[in-house]
């Protein structure tokens, strides 16, 4: 007997023969059905953490707006006022002006898309743009008050940046558990 005779004839016979070898649909469709499941799983989670880093970042944003607007004022020995609005499609902005300045004709800055003014913001509202003055000295002209942001898609999430003293005392806040005067973020 001819063994390499043999061994062509068998190797023929498997090269001929359907292919063994790679994944059969029901283990492909499994792979999918596991990987799908985990992914319906782990989405809310990571939209909730896209959501508070967008926050964050407005409310960073927000607390170095009014930080320079009172640097300003005290370094130009005049009134500086930062301003933030909601416009009517939804989108936030902020400005910083001199007192001078009208602030129709200031640079506006967008925040992210997806931020919102809360109803929580107290700052004083003057034709529909939200506003404190920081004096030459610094500290605040007689108003006190928070820039309340939200996400769209969540109201759950709230930041805040508070000004806290007449001094002009600059502070964040986070939404607590415990609502106090009425407001969760403080």
């Amino acid at each position: 007997m001819n063994t390499s005779a043999d061994h062509r004839l068998i190797l023929m016979k498997r090269s001929n023969s359907p292919s063994s070898s790679g994944f059969t649909l029901l283990e492909m469709i499994a792979v999918l059905l596991i990987i799908g499941v985990l992914c319906a799983i782990a989405a809310p989670s990571w939209l909730h953490l896209i959501d508070t880093s967008r926050l964050n970042n407005a409310q960073d944003e927000v607390l170095q707006a009014l930080k320079t607007a009172q640097h300003r004022a005290r370094l130009n020995k005049v009134t500086w006022e930062f301003g933030i609005r909601e416009l009517t499609d939804g989108s936030v902005q902020w400005a910083i002006y001199s007192e001078s300045t009208d602030s129709s004709s200031a640079a506006w800055n967008n925040l992210d898309p997806v931020i919102k003014l809360d109803s929580e913001t107290t700052l004083r509202n003057v034709n529909g743009v939200h506003r404190i003055q920081f004096n030459h000295l610094g500290a605040v002209n007689g108003q006190l008050g928070r820039v309340t942001l939200s996400s769209k898609n969540s109201n759950n999430i709230k930041r805040c940046v508070i000004v806290s003293t007449l001094l002009g005392a600059l502070r964040k806040g986070y939404n607590q558990t415990r609502p106090s005067n009425g407001r969760v973020c403080y």
